[in-house]
């Protein structure tokens, strides 16, 4: 089982080496074979090392030791369980498609060879970090995704805007990591070690210890560890306020936009609390923190995905809002439903960002909603897959979304925690403007009439304009039909054996007094009796008003959402400028650091440093030599003088003693 792990991870690490030192020496074709065939016999392997799990092998052991400190050592090891071997196989699986879709997409781009090198270490940074036995592997796979998140944001490096994104969802990681960083430097400082199972055996030795994190104020340990941890979650699962970064990211290319979005960066930080909950079980006010930022995330990301016109910003934002309802179920104890929506919403959103990019390739690179149309007839293989992968984010049954979306809701309504009132009712209103700016995007971009010649807003020379669309090459639609098929069938097979089976089994832990799972337990009574539930369901009808919704605002009345943004212009500035997070950060953090950098570096560094530790030392040496050449006359009687002057004040201290 080591072995097969050792390769699952190292084969993308190789390939990205090869391909990133040597790509441009090599034939073109070179770097996709290379980087396929790892990711491809990876994928493979992690299916094979799934079924393995599934029959009762485990890997909890260490490769070897990185540094012995004498009172702990810190290793590089693997733990290899449902909960690990489920994330390889999504990972793998997710990367594979979007590196063949990837041949077709970027098939022109001289960056070819470049770009496989980076998502192929995106696919081993995600891969070490799901693997992990302890914090310090954890955090080494958490800051390499990370480094190659920045690296494909700003993959268009001549591009200013690309730039910037990458820039800042570096430093909006940072500031989330800062907080990981607490977290586990509280814990190795309170039990002297990194490793998952002694912190988890060992956690009840953290009962009744305290922190000040302010004088005159005490919080439990295991609330601060919590929540520091859940911050470095906050930032990589882009959750309010460090989400800003997420929609910025679509300056990528599509493919990664993909990778980043469905399988592998936002999915770390709900990794890392179902793994961690055995931990986050003895604080409820973590618990209870994380079902607000969670359902505070789905509604105000929901929102506005419904005043989105770029096609990628639209899946962007629903990205985020369904980021919010994982959250939620982990603060829920719902772990094994966060992970089923995780793995479920994997397959559709890397199913809706991959048809996106098809339609983007079909009308050269323009992504405004706008400017589209009348796809239906012309991209009908992307047409079918988009409208899979809209029903199932919408939460529609049967398809997969349905059977991961309505648990977390049903969940909330169940729960007793703090919060969950207010969790279950925006997640509720979240189903509606799910399903609203999703088939708004559907009908927008593949019904009406074709809108490709019509100039809008400032762009009156379209040079596209003349070429006519058509349906992408199998390399971008094969993808497609391959996740349109979990997209569609993963709920019906697994949410059984996933939600109310053993599948997880000992990997996630859910305290006896948290019995929101209990109760979605007490209320399965199959697929069928589930479905026919669904019928009284206020979500379902919700979703069918949202889609009835964006049907008559974009197809039968434009005009009438014409008015309703006149309606709403009042507060459109609100929306439009992302409930301005984006300008708080600008100018209140970043020009408060600016100014404070200058307050620093004029006072403390200047009238401080320079003035009192350098200044006024030189000052005080060039005034006392300048005292003292003065009495350097060359003249001998005034030397003499001296002397006598001395010799009188020697004898006059001699006759006192």
């Amino acid at each position: 089982m080591k072995t097969l792990v050792l390769l699952i991870i190292l084969l993308p690490l190789a390939a990205s080496v090869i391909a990133g030192f040597w790509g441009r020496r090599l034939p073109r074709a070179a770097s996709h074979w290379l980087c396929c065939s790892a990711v491809g016999t990876a994928m493979a392997l992690s299916f094979y090392v799934l079924l393995q799990v599934n029959h009762g092998v485990r890997l909890d052991e260490a490769v070897y030791t990185w540094l012995d400190l004498g009172f702990a050592k810190l290793t590089i090891g693997f733990l290899i369980d449902p909960l690990s071997a489920l994330m390889m196989a999504v990972v793998t699986f997710v990367s594979f498609l979007v590196h063949v879709y990837t041949i077709g997409y970027m098939r022109d781009d001289p960056g070819y060879a470049r770009f496989f090198a980076y998502i192929s270490f995106f696919t081993f940074a995600m891969l070490m970090l799901v693997s992990a036995n302890n914090f310090l592997q954890m955090f080494f796979g958490w800051e390499g995704v990370g480094l190659a998140s920045y690296l494909l944001i700003g993959f268009w490096y001549t591009r200013d805007s690309a730039n910037k994104a990458g820039m800042k969802a570096f430093l909006m990681n940072r500031v989330g990591d800062f907080g990981f960083m607490i977290g586990i430097a509280l814990l190795f400082a309170t039990l002297q070690t990194t490793d998952f199972s002694e912190i988890f055996t060992r956690i009840e030795e953290l009962r009744g210890l305290t922190v000040s994190p302010l004088p005159g104020y005490e919080w439990p340990l295991i609330t601060a560890i919590c929540i520091a941890l859940f911050v470095g979650a906050m930032g990589k699962s882009a959750q309010v306020p460090l989400h800003v970064w997420l929609p910025d990211s679509m300056e990528g290319p599509t493919p990664i936009s993909a990778l980043i979005h469905a399988a592998t960066m936002v999915t770390a930080g709900i990794f890392m609390v179902a793994r961690m909950s055995p931990v986050f079980e003895w604080s409820d006010t973590a618990l209870s923190f994380m079902i607000m930022i969670g359902a505070t995330t789905a509604i105000l990301m929901a929102i506005l995905g419904l005043v989105q016109n770029d096609i990628k910003r639209v899946i962007a934002y629903s990205t985020l809002s369904q980021l919010g309802y994982m959250t939620v179920a982990l603060g829920l104890s719902v772990y094994s439903v966060a992970l089923f929506h995780l793995m479920t919403h994997a397959f559709f959103k890397a199913l809706l960002f991959l048809a996106a990019g098809s339609v983007i390739i079909a009308l050269h690179h323009q992504q405004d909603l706008r400017k589209m149309g009348g796809l239906r007839k012309i991209m009908p293989v992307t047409y079918i897959t988009a409208l899979i992968g809209a029903w199932a984010l919408a939460g529609l049954p049967p398809f997969a979304g349905f059977f991961s979306k309505e648990p977390i809701i049903e969940a909330a309504k169940y729960a007793t925690l703090p919060g969950h009132t207010y969790a279950y009712i925006a997640l509720t209103l979240g189903v509606f403007l799910t399903a609203c700016y999703t088939f708004r995007m559907i009908f927008l971009a593949f019904h009406g009439k074709p809108r490709f010649d019509a100039p809008h807003g400032d762009d009156h020379h379209d040079v596209h304009a003349h070429h006519a669309p058509k349906e992408s090459p199998w390399v971008v639609t094969v993808p497609l039909i391959l996740l349109a098929i979990p997209s569609m069938l993963a709920g019906i097979v697994f949410v059984r054996p996933m939600l109310f089976g053993d599948f997880f089994g000992d990997a996630l832990y859910v305290a006896a007094e948290h019995g929101a799972m209990a109760a979605l337990a007490g209320h399965w009574h199959g697929i069928g009796a589930y479905l026919t539930h669904s019928l009284a369901s206020p979500a379902l009808w919700l979703a069918l008003a949202g889609i009835a919704v964006a049907w008559f605002l974009t197809l039968r009345c434009p005009k009438a959402g014409v008015a309703l943004e006149r309606m709403v212009s009042p507060i459109s500035g609100l929306f439009a400028n992302n409930f301005y997070f984006d300008a708080f950060y600008e100018k209140v953090i970043a020009r408060g650091a600016r100014s404070l950098g200058d307050c620093l570096a004029r006072f403390i560094e200047g009238a401080g440093i320079d003035g009192l530790l350098f200044r006024l030392p030189t000052q005080a040496i060039r005034f006392g030599s300048s005292v003292l050449r003065t009495l350097q006359t060359g003249y001998l009687y005034h030397y003499a003088l001296a002397m006598v002057l001395g010799l009188l004040l020697l004898i006059t201290g001699w006759g006192m003693h």
